[in-house]
């Protein structure tokens, strides 16, 4: 039963690895796993006794502060279910997810977050804080000076079909949906990522990504966790480029985890700041977005190691299919890997299977997939048909059974007919020597129904013209394929988790040009 849920799988890390380091706070304090076992079920007692049970919702927002984790993990451990929430949201944003979630009970840390507690407030849901000062201080909730009998979590048995983690997917199309993952699910896509990457308790990492997002918390966090390595959080509860080698240094790490915009940071960084010296990792892994093919030649010239490009979505408790290790077959640039831990087929509208090379939606089924989107029947009708998953992308699978992703169905630009990968387009503007980020997007056009845009953003201290970018993706492009209008800028819209998003990125642009309505782009 251990293996078939998160909570189990931990507490066999914590009685395997007991004296090794498991969660850090960067300059600050470490928890070894049995300590971080022991603050956890202390925090599953308090939140019992603050009247959470099995099956309830409690929504968290904090920074990658170790309250969260300690606090995320102490949710499921009471079979309660934890909604992972952006601490950035406005008071509306937070009202709409509280309410979707049904919510009973609002986590923060002790300096609250006043757009959340107007929400909850307005929505009669209670507000609690919490906060461990050092490794060896007692874990606090506001709601409870009472101290509960740690025997009260002995008895509460973990299932696999518990909800433990409710998320939403991103909304590009439509507001946004309900994601309820189990322990299975969860259990499952950690064990998937350890197998495939090989983690083992002599791994560390830095956590880059927000934890509220599947990417930080399943494949950097709880992965590692299980596995009985460490974890180190920047001492600023978030991403810094500043920071971020000092700390790969500082806690031996041998990989990290991030979306092509992050790698993207850290290699200009590279670029005008080079380190001394950069600590050897065993790999780099990209997910989340694509990464272009010049992106990981530089990152692995760079760091010296092997970048694996992995494909993944909420849906799946994150990863679905990655580039193995090199002692496991060769990593290529352009293709997000092979199935890991499922099936995966690429279909037709009819739900017939593809041929190697011929393109179609990538679907896929598995012990790692949600059994259905919350409150949502049409969205399910849609996304379950045939028996499997559909994921609204485009692929295509070669001969060695490695995924190649060809975009977003509804972000496939159709110019007269041709139907044109926006993913490939990006590939070429970010082999322009000069050129840092980019990305391309379809605009309606009265000729050919979608033509070509892109935005491009330099490289620090180069100058690049539209014309410049025009002229490098005629040599490199079909004509048909070269963007008809280039903006240049210094920077793009994201989400929170640093995901570009291209009907975001169309919208702000076109807007800059026209103060006619703006059509709403699919994603």
């Amino acid at each position: 039963m251990e293996t078939l849920t998160l909570t189990g799988l931990l507490a066999k890390t914590a009685s395997d690895f007991p004296d090794r380091r498991a969660l850090s706070v960067c300059g600050q304090f470490d928890l070894t796993h049995a300590r971080l076992r022991e603050v956890v079920d202390h925090a599953a007692a308090l939140l019992a006794a603050s009247g959470v049970g099995a099956g309830d919702v409690v929504a968290l927002t904090f920074p990658n502060a170790v309250e969260f984790v300690i606090l995320f993990l102490a949710v499921i451990r009471c079979r309660a279910t934890a909604a992972p929430l952006n601490s950035a949201y406005t008071a509306e944003e937070f009202e709409f997810y509280l309410s979707d979630s049904e919510s009973k009970v609002l986590l923060t840390p002790q300096e609250g977050n006043q757009p959340a507690q107007s929400a909850a407030s307005k929505l009669n849901i209670p507000h609690l804080t919490a906060k461990l000062h050092s490794a060896d201080s007692k874990f606090t909730l506001s709601s409870t000076d009472i101290e509960p009998s740690l025997d009260l979590m002995s008895k509460v048995v973990n299932n696999p079909s518990d909800v433990a983690l409710f998320l939403h997917t991103s909304g590009t199309t439509s507001r946004p949906k309900g994601v309820p993952l189990t322990q299975l699910n969860l259990a499952s896509s950690v064990q998937n990522i350890k197998s495939v990457y090989k983690l083992t308790e002599s791994d560390s990492t830095v956590i880059v990504l927000p934890l509220f997002h599947v990417h930080g918390l399943v494949a950097g966090l709880l992965s590692s966790l299980a596995a009985g390595a460490a974890v180190a959080l920047p001492a600023a509860g978030r991403f810094s480029a500043s920071t971020f080698w000092a700390d790969m240094i500082s806690y031996n790490a041998t990989w990290y985890t991030a979306v092509p915009t992050i790698h993207q940071i850290i290699l200009d960084r590279h670029l005008s700041k080079p380190e001394r010296a950069y600590p050897k990792l065993r790999f780099i892994r990209s997910c989340s977005a694509s990464l272009a093919p010049s992106i990981m030649d530089r990152l692995e010239e760079s760091f010296d190691a092997p970048v694996l490009e992995a494909y993944a979505m909420t849906e799946a408790t994150h990863l679905m299919s990655s580039n193995p290790l090199p002692e496991d077959g060769k990593h290529k640039p352009g293709s997000v890997g092979r199935p890991v831990g499922q099936e995966m087929a690429i279909l037709d509208e009819h739900g017939a299977v593809q041929a190697v090379g011929v393109s179609g939606e990538v679907c896929i089924r598995g012990p790692n997939m949600t059994k259905g989107y919350k409150n949502n029947p049409e969205a399910n009708k849609q996304a379950f048909l045939f028996g499997w998953f559909h994921t609204g992308d485009v692929g295509f699978m070669d001969s060695d059974g490695y995924l190649h992703l060809v975009g977003r169905i509804k972000e496939l630009i159709n110019r007269g007919g041709e139907k044109i990968s926006p993913i490939e387009v990006d590939a070429v503007l970010l082999a322009h020597p000069d050129v840092a980020q980019a990305v391309a997007f379809g605009v309606p056009d009265d000729k050919y129904g979608e033509e070509i845009n892109c935005a491009v953003i330099p490289r620090e201290g180069a100058k690049v013209t539209e014309q410049d970018v025009i002229q490098f993706c005629r040599k490199n492009l079909a004509s048909f394929k070269v963007p008809k209008k280039v903006f240049i800028t210094d920077s793009v819209p994201k989400t929170a988790s640093g995901k570009i998003q291209r009907r975001l990125v169309a919208e702000h642009f076109l807007a800059q040009i026209s103060t006619a309505k703006v059509p709403k782009f699919g994603a």
